[in-house]
């Protein structure tokens, strides 16, 4: 009698692992679709429209000024924004993005 309880007891554990595996998978999943997998896809939009910076682009850096493209030297990484007139400021590339403000509204 004390061998089957403790047999059956075991065998009770050995399936709650199982089930506590797969919510453990379940929840990694979840939480990979609605969190890692679109920041993921918004880094690469970034990276894409980074790549794609053209002179008299409307843009704005990581620190938060608007201004517009003047010039893109490839070789060192860096982009020269216009932020008033005669004012330009030297920026990395990585610290530049799409100006929301100056993309037209789509109606829905």
């Amino acid at each position: 009698m004390t061998t089957t309880l403790f047999l059956s007891a075991q065998a009770a554990q050995g399936g709650g692992m199982t089930s506590m595996l797969f919510m453990m998978v379940a929840l990694f999943a979840i939480m990979w679709f609605f969190m890692i997998r679109p920041q993921q896809k918004k880094q690469k939009e970034i990276q894409n429209f980074q790549n794609s910076l053209v002179e008299g682009t409307s843009v704005v850096t990581g620190g938060g000024i608007y201004g517009t493209v003047k010039k893109i030297d490839l070789v060192a990484n860096i982009i020269e924004v216009e932020i008033a007139k005669g004012v330009i400021i030297r920026v990395d590339k990585s610290y530049v993005f799409k100006d929301m403000a100056s993309t037209p509204v789509q109606a829905k």
